[in-house]
């Protein structure tokens, strides 16, 4: 289910596998597109989907406005009761988070699958 994009260079599409969403992230994730993330973890929360991993493999750009959504897109799955996982994390990504030091707060996992399995009802 993709979400319209507010710029060109921006896409997220929802899948799901089980009780688990997966939301593939493409592009850049800066204040003009994080909208699109907010409302697309709003509405799984909604649906009662609160087990949600983020494949950020095609992420190509995160500025503070994008780390700073991750930090509140987060907070919003914990506090639903839910549990938000990242894949795909390219050199780039991986550095932002271990300089901001969310790579503590993230559960990073190797591919969809490993992120899949580790959820309770798997």
């Amino acid at each position: 289910m993709p979400i319209p994009p507010r710029s060109k260079n921006f896409s997220i599409t929802i899948r799901h596998s089980g009780p688990a969403s997966l939301i593939d992230i493409v592009g850049s994730l800066t204040l003009f597109e994080s909208d699109a993330l907010r409302q697309a973890i709003t509405n799984l929360i909604a649906e009662k989907r609160k087990d949600i991993v983020l494949n950020l493999s095609g992420l190509e750009y995160l500025d503070s406005s994008g780390i700073g959504e991750l930090v509140r897109n987060y907070l919003t799955v914990i506090k639903s009761g839910g549990t938000l996982k990242v894949v795909g994390l390219s050199n780039r990504v991986e550095e932002i988070l271990k300089i901001t030091q969310l790579y503590k707060v993230f559960p990073e996992f190797p591919n969809e699958e490993a992120a899949l399995k580790s959820f309770p009802n798997a």
